[in-house]
């Protein structure tokens, strides 16, 4: 029984050669993330995998690599969901209950966005699989404050081929969204997402996930900056 246990699991977490999407999702947990906050966050993005859509765009690509990250200071960066190949139902969800029970990593530093896209460009080197679209998913509350430039950051990885899209969240001033669509997207159909607040987190998020999932319609969007 365990050795039939043991090889579900490996069909579940392997890749196979061919992969349209590598997917990382940088989730901001900086101090002024609150507890409450970061709960809406992940439990946000785990119910965006559980999604009947989601679930049906993930089958239909013949499935997607990806792996969740959570970033704050300059040397506060960690992937607390490893690379998951993720092709049927069974495995997303799984990918998404490991969502849920992730830890959170940081509590206290400041908010350093180029660090945490070149942390996620070094986790894009572990990936086992050769995907032809990079993308890199980062979401956050608030402006850069520490650390590498997250222009300088965003223009390097776009040069080796990378995809940065975002995700705002609003509320702090100056708004995050000029931010965002200024300093840190870039790439083939780049975009940001806006959420009204925490509270409206798991709408934007399932929608981020869902253009990042139907390059089509990414690509029909491709000057969509969302900074109106």
């Amino acid at each position: 029984m365990k050795s039939a246990l043991a090889f579900a699991a490996a069909l579940i977490s392997t890749p196979v050669a061919a992969c349209e999407i590598e997917l990382i999702l940088a989730m901001d947990v900086s101090r002024s993330v609150m507890n409450a906050e970061y709960d809406l966050q992940m439990e946000g993005l785990a119910n965006a995998f559980r999604d009947d859509v989601v679930l049906d765009l993930i089958e239909s690509a013949g499935g997607i690599m990806a792996t969740v990250t959570q970033w704050s200071g300059v040397g506060d960066q960690a992937q607390t969901v490893p690379w998951r190949w993720l092709e049927s139902r069974a495995s997303t969800l799984s990918f998404a209950d490991e969502i849920t029970n992730q830890r959170r990593s940081y509590f206290g530093a400041y908010t350093a966005t180029g660090n945490a896209l070149m942390h996620a460009a070094a986790i894009s080197a572990t990936n086992p699989t050769n995907c032809t679209r990079k993308v890199i998913d980062v979401s956050g509350d608030g402006r850069g404050n520490r650390g590498i430039d997250p222009k300088t950051a965003s223009n390097q990885l776009v040069a080796q081929g990378y995809t940065i899209n975002a995700l705002a969240i609003l509320g702090a001033k100056p708004r995050p969204l000029d931010f965002y669509a200024r300093e840190v997207i870039g790439g083939p159909g780049a975009f940001v997402e806006a959420a009204d607040g925490f509270n409206a987190y798991a709408e934007a998020i399932q929608r981020k996930i869902l253009r990042e999932l139907s390059p089509a319609f990414v690509m029909l969007n491709e000057t969509t900056r969302a900074i109106e």
